[in-house]
């Protein structure tokens, strides 16, 4: 059951999600897919939306007899506060098709304010009843008190079993990669702490602007939106200790470790930045102080990482829009090889390279002695690129793996609700105390002195001086 079927999500992720997951094979070999919200539509109009998401924004079209069968699994009841009888007919009317007794699984595609009276609707009507799951989507609260207050309602009708709350980031083969590029290979494991290395980033810049959003952006921000959501998720599984087994049980629980370890946020580690023109922009507020980007150095407390900053950064209408992890290397103690060219190395040290933007890729910086008679040293790199190693036909966006995971009750890649509050209590000295917005140009990396201030003494990986991932260095 899909709220929100009409909204901009659905449109272009959920809907196309859904239809290339049939498509493939992954569905049930029963199901059906009732879709709601506030406004009524009649069931073949629901179906022409589909039809029309699937066209702009999937990948498998929707032609032939993969699409007359996925559209007649689609069905539409809506619902709104004090009417839900449409909703419940659509669901029953499924369900008789469907025969036997079906598991129902709901997904929140919508607006955070409304999950709470969403879930209620659920209890209240019955539907949460019997063999249920429910996907919410982020963010999931805005602070401590509220993440509290929003798992407090939603267990009083689901149990945290039957919870899931999704992270589209972390259903990402690449990112997924990170953990067999660990703990797969014995070559990279034993480096990976603060003995070998001296700094992480987790940078995600976005090129695009809020696009006519302010009136979700403008009470959110950079730092709620994708830092405390998805930036320090994909923290964890980057800092994490070797999990027994990749079950939901073990991940959770030593990324959740991560996380206890987590230093609060100090305001003074943080740059709130704000792109010129931003006040501009239609819906926000006169004089807003909401950041477009935000940048953190954030610190973990435990043997494997203390000592070790992780630069976190994302913003909006920046120079351009990547996802990178990025490892840099202390440097060998004593340096006997003279590296002619500066450029060799933009000043750094060795650097592992993790692009985390589908389809993904994996680049190792090191230095290699340059042909000739002399012994001097040049930048080289060795990438490895999915979409030259795989076939890309068989892999699932973000959604599609974690709706499916989600259909067969596999929590490991979503976030349970102590791991929620805990990334919001390490927050909350920010919160409380937020330094000042610096204004930065559209199309740059953010304020530069303030960025630069806040990585010493190292420097970003995605600042215009290095070159990106999988790319040829400038000679």
């Amino acid at each position: 059951m899909l709220f929100g079927a009409t909204g901009d999500l659905a449109k272009r992720k959920l809907l196309p999600g859904l239809f290339h997951l049939a498509a493939a094979g992954l569905m049930p070999d029963r199901y059906r897919i009732v879709g709601t919200a506030r406004r009524p539509i009649t069931d073949d109009e629901f179906r022409e939306h589909a039809r029309q998401a699937a066209a702009d924004f999937g990948r498998t079209k929707p032609e032939g007899d993969a699409w007359t069968a996925f559209a007649q699994t689609l069905s539409f009841g809506s619902s709104q506060p004090g009417e839900s009888m449409p909703l419940l007919t659509a669901v029953q009317r499924a369900e008789v098709d469907i025969g036997g007794s079906p598991r129902r699984l709901f997904h929140l595609a919508i607006p955070p304010v409304s999950f709470e009276s969403t879930v209620t609707l659920l209890g209240q009507t019955g539907l949460a009843e019997g063999r249920t799951r429910v996907i919410i989507e982020k963010p999931f609260g805005t602070d401590l008190a509220s993440a509290r207050a929003l798992n407090h309602t939603v267990h009083q009708v689901f149990d945290e079993s039957q919870i899931f709350r999704i992270d589209h980031f972390l259903g990402k083969e690449s990112v997924e990669n990170i953990l067999a590029f660990r703990f797969a290979n014995g070559l990279f494991e034993p480096v990976w702490n603060r003995q070998h290395i001296s700094y992480v980033q987790i940078d995600v810049p976005e090129s695009l602007s809020i696009e006519g959003r302010a009136s979700f952006y403008d009470h959110i921000g950079a730092y709620s939106d994708m830092i405390v959501t998805h930036l320090l998720q994909v923290l964890g599984f980057v800092a994490m200790e070797p999990p027994p087994s990749l079950d939901a049980k073990h991940l959770r629980a030593e990324k959740d470790k991560v996380f206890d370890s987590l230093r609060p946020i100090s305001p003074q580690c943080v740059v709130r930045g704000q792109y010129e023109g931003y006040r501009d922009e239609p819906g926000v507020a006169p004089g807003s102080d909401t950041e477009t980007m935000a940048a953190v150095r954030a610190e973990i407390d435990n043997w494997r990482w203390k000592g070790v900053p992780f630069l976190l950064r994302s913003g909006k209408s920046m120079a351009a829009s990547r996802q990178t992890v990025t490892l840099g290397f202390h440097e060998p103690p004593l340096r006997m090889f003279p590296v002619r060219r500066r450029d060799a190395t933009d000043g750094r040290g060795n650097e592992i390279a993790i692009d985390f933007e589908d389809p993904g890729s994996v680049t190792i910086e090191f230095l290699a002695k340059e042909p000739g008679a002399e012994v001097s040293l040049g930048g080289a790199r060795m990438v490895f690129r999915y979409q030259d190693s795989f076939c890309e036909a068989k892999s699932l966006e973000g959604y599609e793996r974690l709706i499916v995971d989600a259909m067969f009750g596999n929590q490991a890649l979503f976030t349970d609700a102590y791991g929620i509050e805990r990334l919001w209590e390490v927050s909350t000295p920010l919160q409380e105390d937020p330094p000042p917005v610096v204004p930065y140009a559209p199309g740059s990396w953010g304020p530069e002195a303030e960025l630069l201030r806040l990585a010493a003494p190292y420097r970003w990986r995605l600042d215009g001086t290095a070159a990106p991932a999988g790319t040829t260095p400038n000679r």
